[in-house]
């Protein structure tokens, strides 16, 4: 690990956040305040990974840390022995120092995450705005904070307790925690952003012709996770199309980079699959007649032409709820997307989820995934519904400005 050169001298915002969507979080509100305030000096302290979200957007990190196997979750025994071998002990040493000593140079810290940030930024001993970007009451009915929570967010120093959707934040506000607000959930202006190349939006895979039925796959993107994830949803796919073949069916798969490989070749053997290089449109998975397109350029386009969404992931289910799309998902084998994850997505965020089956996916499953895709674009109320959950659950874009906004107003009074 190797610290960044940022460390010399004052600043005036230090973001601290603890996974993937967390600093996709913080580094959608980094945009927003560079584009209000861009003689502000920015740092970031990314406590999993190292921290690509914000160096995307130019920032310079506190300390330069690197993925770790769980990609966070250790809260899983074998994933905690797999980071304790891999460093973690020694890299969260030097991320604790790092917040300690240099953290206090910032007139403000925005914490995005759950508790893990909140205590980084309390080392630092700054003021701070916390955005708990991590729960919801929409799990339970009502938010049971932990006690060291409630205790790090009613003290003083901490100015604003930001939520991710309006229900938490009535619910916090009736528990007595007066500074809780909903200000917006960035993860909505990740869509508004022109990040993917313009050969993707313009390109004729991405131009269907209008009887075409798109079908978004969004496998997740933890590796070897995700490409397993992947070959599941092949299989709804292969049924789909048995089901209805007369029906001009569009399957596209958001990827992260790197998926279309030797692991996922090995994970298609047996199965008829092959990967197809296209020089226009990227990877793409072929058997027979099927066809299913793999990007890792064309998130959005993806996701916003789609009629329903097939997914085992977590902030790109989110998004996709948000633009009110259905969400069908099946359980996999984990670490991340197993039963107990799939469930509280439903809870989360509500009608537009549905779930097959309460254990990993086996044929009945793909069957009845297949089943309930067709039910549902037979739906015509359906679309409506979706729309409604995803204003109520996720919300629209502009969170980042509103709460760069909130952030600029804090450092006034700093």
């Amino acid at each position: 690990m190797q610290s960044e050169p940022h460390q010399q001298g004052a600043g005036d915002l230090l973001f601290i956040s603890n996974g993937h969507g967390e600093d996709l979080n913080g580094s959608l509100i980094c945009a927003a305040v560079q584009s209000l305030a861009p003689q502000l000096a920015l740092a970031a302290l990314p406590i999993v990974g190292g921290g690509g979200a914000y160096r995307r957007k130019g920032l310079p990190l506190l300390l330069q840390g690197r993925d770790l196997p769980s990609g966070g979750m250790v809260y899983q025994g074998w994933n905690l022995w797999k980071d304790l071998a891999s460093g973690w002990l020694s890299q969260t040493l030097a991320q604790l120092r790092a917040a300690r000593s240099l953290g206090r140079r910032y007139r403000l810290v925005l914490s995005v995450g759950d508790h893990v940030p909140l205590l980084f930024a309390w080392l630092t001993g700054r003021p701070t705005v916390v955005f708990l970007v991590s729960t919801s009451s929409y799990y339970e009915g009502r938010l049971r904070l932990s006690r060291l929570t409630r205790w790090l967010c009613n003290r003083s120093a901490v100015r604003l307790v930001l939520c991710r959707d309006a229900f938490t934040a009535r619910d916090l506000q009736a528990q007595g925690l007066a500074k809780a607000r909903f200000l917006g959930y960035p993860i909505m202006d990740a869509l508004e952003t022109p990040a993917e190349n313009a050969s993707a939006e313009t390109s004729s895979e991405l131009s269907p012709e209008l009887s075409a039925i798109p079908i978004a796959l969004l496998p997740g993107s933890r590796q070897p996770e995700a490409q397993a994830n992947l070959v599941l949803l092949l299989q709804v796919c292969e049924r789909l199309a048995q089901l209805e073949p007369d029906r001009p069916w569009l399957f596209e798969a958001a990827v992260v980079p790197g998926t279309a490989g030797p692991q996922l070749e090995q994970q298609l053997a047996h199965s008829g699959w092959t990967i197809t290089p296209d020089a226009i449109t990227g990877d793409a998975l072929v058997k027979g007649s099927l066809r299913v397109s793999l990007r890792s350029d064309a998130f959005a386009a993806i996701l916003r032409r789609s009629r329903l969404v097939l997914g085992m992931a977590g902030t790109a289910v989110e998004q996709a709820v948000g633009l009110g799309k259905p969400v069908v998902q099946l359980v996999g084998r984990g670490p991340q997307f197993s039963y107990a994850f799939a469930e509280a997505q439903m809870r989360l965020l509500g009608e537009a989820v549905f779930t097959v089956g309460n254990s990993a996916a086996g044929t009945r499953e793909i069957q009845g995934a297949a089943a309930l895709i067709l039910q549902l674009l037979a739906d015509p109320d359906l679309p409506q519904l979706c729309h409604q959950c995803g204003l109520e659950r996720v919300g629209p874009a502009g969170g980042s400005r509103a709460i760069a906004q909130a952030l600029l107003e804090q450092l006034g009074q700093a």
